[in-house]
Parts: C-alpha cells; structure tokens; sequence
C-alpha cells in the first residue's frame, strides 16, 4: 500500500543515504513486472523502503527515513482502515492491519528469500520473460513474481523456450489474454509440467546460457537453436510436433 511513500527514486535514495549512512541497511533496488524481459531487466532506478513487518524493525534507528515517510503524512499512512482522513473524500489510509504506520502492508516473512539466486517474472506478457537474478540483487515489486531452488539456470532456459511457452499457454494458462497473451498466474505455472534434469542435462542447459549470458544475450540464434532441439528433446517430441506446438 501506498507506492509513493515506499518506492524512491535514485535521487532520494541518494539523499536518504547522505542523511543517514544506516538507511542503506534498509533499501533495496526493485524490479517492476513491466521491467522484466527474457533473460534481461531494463533497471529503472526504482528502490524499496523495506521496512517489512516480520524483520520488526524501530524507525528511530533510521531517522532519515522516518521523516521521508512523514512527509506523506502519519494518519495516512497508518495501517487503521480510516477513511476520508480530516474530511477529504478518497483520502483514506491503507487497509486494517496490527503493523505499523511505517511498515509495509504485507508481512514479507520470507524476505530472506530475496537475497538469493531466483527467476523474476513477469504474470500478464505477450511472450515469456524470466530472468535469472544470480546475485540475489534485485527485489520483487507488486507486479513482478520470482522463483527459487535448485537448477534454476536451466529452468530458466526452459521458462524463455518457446516450446514450453505454447505447451503453457496452450494447456495451463485457463485461457490466452487477447491473440497472443497469457498470465503466468502462480496455480497455473504450478501444473506446467517440466522436464525432470539428469546431471548431464543440467549441465548442457548451464553451458548454453552462460554462452548466452557471456554474449550479453546479443546475437545468439546458434545458442538458441541449440536449446530448442535440446528442449525439444527432453519433451521427446519430434521435429514435426515442435512445428506444429508452435505454428498452431
């Protein structure tokens, strides 16, 4: 709740931080579902206050950040459910929570998770676009979703391949958005079947993108090709079923 006191730009980044060096230890650079692309971001200087409930943090330890968020006022801000605040209509704080006034609105209990390797994605595209965080260095905004575990290069790889997209959208994505579509909602990408990974598996899928990725993702139709047969193979279909998947 309430986007314009928690997400800062580099500036106010910047200015926070010179105030109080100790507000670094609570921002982090966010990516936007709409930032995500295949296998890229397109990084929009974007930050998070992140001042989760469950890390149970005291905001006097961060004054700058205290006063940056109340500016846009306490009874605003409050997590109370109060409505048309000092008489205006529609200025109404966030929804009834026990939190804090300064605290986001969800708990993020499972921040740690952010810290790690994981796939961002975007829910609503019109082709697939996972990326592979390695370092663990971007945070998940509203619109934007991840994953993590293990093998998550190949998985990646096989989130991109186009094979995996039609068989999605064809069979598990409850139906395309427009002509070309579809919402990587989270039940549904659950019932996407993947291919189980032998060790050999995983290893040809690793080599491919770091290929890639040593390429800047730039000019890699022989790597690309190269999955797609490898995917295809995995899938156990043949050259004349991929044709069809994809042009059906």
């Amino acid at each position: 709740g309430y986007n314009e006191a928690f997400i800062i730009d580099e500036s106010t980044k910047d200015d926070l931080i010179l105030s109080d060096p100790k507000s670094a230890e609570i921002i982090r650079p966010i990516l936007r579902g709409k930032d995500i692309k295949r296998y890229e971001y397109s990084y929009q200087g974007l930050y998070l206050i992140c001042t989760f409930p469950s890390k149970h943090y005291d905001i006097e330890m961060y004054p700058a950040i205290k006063n940056h968020l109340l500016k846009f006022g306490k009874r605003r801000l409050s997590q109370s459910g109060e409505k048309n605040i000092d008489g205006i209509k529609g200025k109404n704080a966030r929804k009834k929570t026990s939190n804090k006034w300064y605290e986001t609105q969800d708990q993020i209990s499972y921040w740690d998770d952010f810290n790690k390797p994981k796939i961002l994605y975007s829910e609503i595209v019109q082709e697939p676009r996972f990326y592979y965080d390695e370092q663990g260095l971007f945070y998940p905004e509203a619109s934007s979703f991840f994953i993590i575990g293990e093998q998550l290069k190949p998985l990646v790889m096989l989130l991109n391949s186009d094979i995996t997209f039609k068989i999605f959208k064809k069979y598990y994505a409850g139906g395309g958005l427009g002509s070309s579509g579809v919402r990587y909602k989270k039940a549904f990408l659950l019932n996407l079947p993947i291919p189980r990974l032998d060790v050999q598996s995983e290893k040809v899928l690793t080599k491919i993108y770091d290929k890639m990725s040593s390429k800047n993702f730039i000019n890699c139709t022989s790597e690309e090709d190269e999955a797609r047969k490898f995917i295809a193979n995995l899938y156990r279909f043949t050259k004349e079923e991929v044709d069809y998947l994809i042009n059906n």
